[in-house]
């Protein structure tokens, strides 16, 4: 919808909503020549209502980047593989789309028909869950070339332990349970910084703002971390060693069961409950504070505070998703909101359905199958379990070098930059430079699509059509909306789903998919039109609440009326639905199932566990307000004030270390050092080095801001090694890892600007 229009060059004013993360605020776009000009919050949002962070209005920037690649780049047959060059981009040289996609879909081709699917992979990055486009292209391309393919995703740096979880308890990954934020008066954060972050695995535009809520109705927020963060800072904050989340949520158990806090209902909802009764037994509040640092009774009275607060609940986010036991945490968060009796209750721990017919049979016939390939598939490399039908990204290198049945000939990445996402970029970075084929779909050349023979230029958000449908299930208020493109594709660039329909058209591969999606786009190409996905979406708002139901419900809503007569978007309903158990455990009876071997084994693996000698300090890691992962430290605006990366070590630490504040220091774990400039605080609990991650812009990519910002890659610092990946969901190990600091002189490598320089 255009708000503001007129004749020559006076702009033009369009209602659409901002995909950068999850709260997706309301934007108004500022249209001149058919060029974005300006971001800004649109005040009429029924939920952000004028908010918007910096990255939101910064993102104009990235639209209008001249580092932004907008035609297909081919290395050169003379080129060298990446190192420290001044301009990477000299490796590259500009290609047509047909001359591309030809000689991808031959050598592709090739490889398949020589080595079978099992030689083919794609990596889906993050930006990817926000946009409908993307994933249907990454599903159709990555399940549709055969059933041996490889799968990767961030979803193992971030959110596969959390669905897993929900496997295990619920039967199936999705629905999510989130904190009805909107209606609870005790909230408990456990690893999450939604100031920062504004929320995941949770939509709820004006997170900090519905926080202090609870409080001004007379609740408590209560933040668990081992840093005061952003959010702890606001609320209260509860001090925890890192990666000893699990041992905490045992304690809350235990003694729920031993002071009889059990609530009547969790009898009802769940069966398996003298099971955990009897394995979080041993773990009382005064043998957990040695592993934890939390006083037992500070344990005891919040324990006793979620069982008797009415309207309570327990949300962990990626802070428990990424340690040494990251499914067992996020699988103990649900069971604690279970035993205290708040789960599918107001206020408590809630699931936000889309209220679909037949919404429940599709669910069991995916647990199901989901369940059947965590039982029966395993990795080639590590042996690891099905997840979502994901394999752990931290073991992309090795399967990519590892000779034998399966190994990834040709690898394919999607809006990603995983050589610095995932442990050991370095190994990733050389492993590439071996397959065969690499193609990486994205906005710039980074770190990691440096390194391959093809790089595609693609849409931003706001070049392309879009429903937000990956978290139509995590939102706090029920809401809908859709957008239009706000301006056309920049260049040469195209959507996913475009390129790889257009890539599948010229493949010899001959595969059900494949041959379905050949079909449909000649059907479509007959009467004018592309292949589009954007039916499936429309299909799906039209049967959800709120939907026409394709016409019985004369008001009821389709993507063209979203996009067209409610451009600000339509909340469907006040508050999440509770009483919806026997809808989304898909289990017998929708009773959710405690007992499971596998974390049986988890919690005897967790006592097992040691630190190893050396190394006195655990890492954390940390959201920047100003950054995105890796991806937008190329906008001007964010960058602005000399900002360089830095450590935070505390004040106690450093002192005896001999650390001073705006030292660089060497980082030290098992696995690898970075080197970094510290700032020295109070504000984490002893023993704990925090580090913001996405930085490590060596000049192997492109984009000159960032080559420029420098930093250091924390990931290196992680171990890409099966024994050090999550052992339920393949999780990479990012946070607790154990390091040690110590001072820098000659030795240290040039970080950043001076050391001196602001923190940003």
């Amino acid at each position: 919808m255009v708000i503001e229009s007129g004749a020559g060059h006076k702009p033009e004013h369009k209602v659409t909503f901002c995909r950068i993360c999850e709260p997706l605020c309301g934007m108004i776009a500022t249209v001149e020549d058919g060029r974005l000009t300006a971001l800004r919050p649109d005040r009429d949002h029924p939920l952000s209502a004028g908010f918007a962070c910096q990255k939101g209005i910064a993102f104009a920037e990235v639209v209008n980047d001249p580092d932004r690649i907008t035609t297909p780049l081919r290395r050169r047959a003379d080129a060298k593989r990446p190192g420290n060059r001044t301009d990477v981009l000299d490796g590259f040289e500009p290609v047509g789309w047909d001359e591309a996609l030809d000689d991808i879909a031959h050598r592709l081709s090739g490889i398949h028909r020589r080595h079978g699917s099992g030689a083919v992979a794609w990596y889906m990055g993050n930006p990817a869950a926000f946009s409908y486009s993307h994933l249907f292209a990454a599903m159709a391309f990555a399940k549709g070339i055969g059933g041996d393919s490889h799968f990767f995703s961030s979803s193992t740096q971030d959110t596969s332990s959390r669905l897993l979880a929900n496997q295990f308890l619920y039967g199936a990954p999705f629905p999510v349970p989130i904190p009805d934020v909107m209606r609870t008066d005790l909230l408990v954060m456990i690893g999450a910084n939604p100031v920062v972050s504004h929320g995941s695995f949770l939509t709820a535009p004006r997170l900090k703002d519905r926080m202090h809520d609870i409080v001004k109705r007379g609740g408590r927020v209560v933040v668990v971390d081992p840093r005061r963060s952003e959010t702890a800072a606001q609320f209260e904050w509860l001090g925890i060693v890192p990666d000893t989340d699990a041992y905490f949520l045992l304690s809350l158990l235990q003694v729920m069961f031993d002071e009889n806090l059990v609530a009547p209902r969790a009898a009802t909802q769940a069966d398996g409950l003298d099971w955990l009764r009897r394995q979080s037994a041993p773990f009382t509040p005064e043998s957990t504070r040695a592993h934890t640092g939390v006083e037992p009774e500070t344990l005891r009275a919040l324990a006793r505070d979620l069982a008797g607060t009415a309207r309570a609940a327990v949300y962990g986010r990626l802070g428990t998703c990424v340690g040494r036991h990251g499914t067992l945490t996020t699988y103990l968060i649900d069971a604690v909101n279970i035993v205290a009796g708040n789960l599918d209750v107001p206020g408590g721990s809630v699931f936000s359905t889309l209220g679909m017919p037949g919404q429940r049979w599709g669910s069991m016939a995916m647990g199901a199958s989901l369940r059947r390939s965590y039982r029966t598939r395993r990795t080639r490399v590590g042996g690891f379990k099905s997840v979502i039908g994901a394999e752990p990204a931290a073991l992309m290198a090795k399967e990519i070098t590892t000779p034998g049945r399966r190994q990834v000939k040709a690898m394919f990445i999607g809006a990603g930059n995983p050589v610095l996402s995932v442990p050991n970029g370095p190994e990733l970075a050389e492993a590439l430079d071996a397959a065969e084929l690499t193609v990486g779909l994205d906005l710039y050349v980074n770190e990691t699509t440096a390194h391959c023979d093809y790089v595609l230029p693609v849409t931003t958000m706001y070049e392309r059509d879009d429903f937000a449908v990956t978290f139509q299930m995590f939102q706090a208020t029920p809401f809908r909306q859709a957008t239009e493109a706000m301006v056309a594709p920049r260049g040469q660039a195209r959507t996913e789903w475009d390129i790889v329909v257009d890539l599948i058209g010229r493949m010899s591969v001959r595969t059900p998919v494949f041959a379905m999606l050949r079909c449909a786009q000649k059907l479509a190409g007959r009467r004018g039109r592309r292949l589009n996905p954007r039916p499936l979406i429309d299909g799906m708002i039209r049967m959800a609440d709120g939907g026409d139901r394709f016409g019985l419900r004369r008001d009821g809503l389709t993507f063209r009326k979203l996009a067209e007569e409610h451009p600000h978007g339509v909340i469907v309903a006040p508050h999440v639905r509770t009483g919806v158990l026997g809808e989304v455990v898909v289990y017998p009876k929708g009773r959710v199932r405690l007992e499971h071997a596998d974390i049986a084994t988890e919690i005897t693996a967790l006592t097992r566990r040691r630190n190893p000698d050396g190394f006195g300090l655990r890492m954390i890691g940390m959201r920047e307000p100003r950054s995105e992962n890796s991806w937008m430290h190329n906008a001007p605006l964010l960058m602005r004030g000399q900002r360089i990366q830095r450590a935070f070590l505390h004040a106690d630490d450093a002192t005896a270390r001999g650390v001073r504040d705006g030292d660089v220091v060497r980082v030290r774990s098992p696995f690898g050092q970075i080197d970094i400039a510290v700032s020295l605080t109070t504000d984490l609990v002893r023993g704990t080095v925090a580090i913001p991650h996405g930085w490590g812009h060596n000049g192997s990519g492109g984009w000159r801001i960032a080559n420029r910002a420098g930093g250091a890659n924390v990931n290196e610092l992680m171990s890409s090694d099966p024994r050090d990946v999550e052992a339920l969901a393949g999780m990479s190990w990012l946070t607790g890892v154990p390091v040690e600091v110590e001072t820098c002189h000659l030795h240290c490598e040039s970080v950043g600007v001076a050391a001196g320089g602001s923190s940003g």
